[in-house]
């Protein structure tokens, strides 16, 4: 009986080549969207929602091109000092990429990236690890919002819950969560039942790039040691 495809070994060569084809494909499209807009932006983000990011860029892709990856490979690509930048300045921006960061590169005015960017946020469910921006009490008594079905799996979240003719009843006040303290997984999951959103997806700018100028939007990283122009 053949093999499944699943079930050949890939040997490292090809692993390996294939991860080099792909970072030769980012590190091109780089280059080329560097000479195809007039100007490229560092932004960095918090709160990351891959689907909300794909409709930010999806209505700024007439006008903009964006890449998120590895900041080595970005950095790479743009050059990394003055003596390998593919143009003047632009290893400035390479200085500043470090941490949950990304690259747009756009053709629209300054005024009009600052204000989409200042102004975007989303808000979604907090996950397993975030800070609780407040704190979550329950009160004892019924819970009419949960049906009767939903009781076991509240008790399983640690919830002091019953049934009583049906309904679910608190037995006595539960914490949910505490303003400044790591969310649990219990916690992350009561807080989604609840409704009630603690995660805020946010995108901030940090440095602007166009030929003849380069702009930081607030303190670069300690090492970066670059200055506005």
């Amino acid at each position: 009986m053949p093999k499944s495809k699943r079930d050949r070994p890939v040997t490292l060569s090809k692993t390996k080549k294939k991860g080099r084809v792909h970072k030769e494909t980012i590190v091109n499209s780089i280059r080329q969207a560097a000479e195809d807009y007039s100007s490229v932006y560092v932004f960095s983000f918090e709160n990351m929602r891959n689907l909300k990011f794909k409709e930010f860029r999806d209505q700024l892709k007439s006008t903009s091109r964006f890449f998120l990856g590895s900041n080595k490979v970005m950095q790479i690509s743009l050059g990394r000092s003055d003596s390998d930048e593919i143009r003047p300045d632009l290893h400035k921006i390479s200085k500043v990429l470090h941490g949950n960061a990304g690259l747009c590169f756009t053709n629209l005015p300054k005024e009009e990236v600052e204000r989409l960017f200042n102004e975007y946020k989303e808000y979604d469910f907090a996950r397993t690890g975030s800070i609780a921006t407040e704190k979550v009490e329950l009160q004892e008594g019924p819970l009419e919002q949960f049906t009767h079905e939903m009781e076991p799996f509240l008790r399983k979240q640690g919830m002091p819950v019953r049934l009583n003719k049906g309904v679910v009843e608190l037995v006595s006040d539960f914490l949910v969560c505490d303003e400044g303290k790591p969310l649990s997984p219990e916690s992350a999951r009561i807080l989604r039942l609840l409704g009630i959103k603690m995660a805020t997806f946010r995108l901030h700018l940090i440095s602007r790039w166009s030929p003849g100028e380069f702009e930081l939007y607030g303190p670069g990283p300690d090492d970066s040691g670059v200055e506005s122009s």
